[in-house]
């Protein structure tokens, strides 16, 4: 998987609302099938938040072993959009050279 596919997943996993990890890839598996590995996904996040399309959502506390959630940003809520409209557009194209008409 490439790592803006992993990144476009997370996003729209977010979109739902804030998530943990585990809680993003389970997400991220009832809608594709499969889970990410945990370097696609951590490092998605990380790029993500880098990006500043997602951010924490409050505090870890000092608990350990609790888990970090974060939420999308506005931006990272612009940047699905415009990716899923793209994506849309390409896969319109793509069943109309098939010769399926796309709904």
């Amino acid at each position: 998987m490439h790592s803006k596919d992993a990144q476009m997943l997370v996003l729209t996993a977010l979109a739902e609302g804030p998530m943990h990890g585990y809680a993003i890839n389970a997400a991220i598996e009832s809608l594709t099938g499969a889970r990410l590995g945990a370097g696609s996904l951590y490092g998605a996040l990380a790029r993500l938040e880098a990006r500043k399309l997602i951010e924490p959502a409050g505090d870890r506390g000092d608990e350990p072993g609790r888990q970090r959630t974060v939420r999308i940003t506005g931006a990272g809520r612009d940047a699905l959009r415009a990716e899923l409209e793209q994506m849309s557009r390409v896969a319109e194209a793509g069943l109309r050279s098939l010769g399926i008409a796309p709904t």
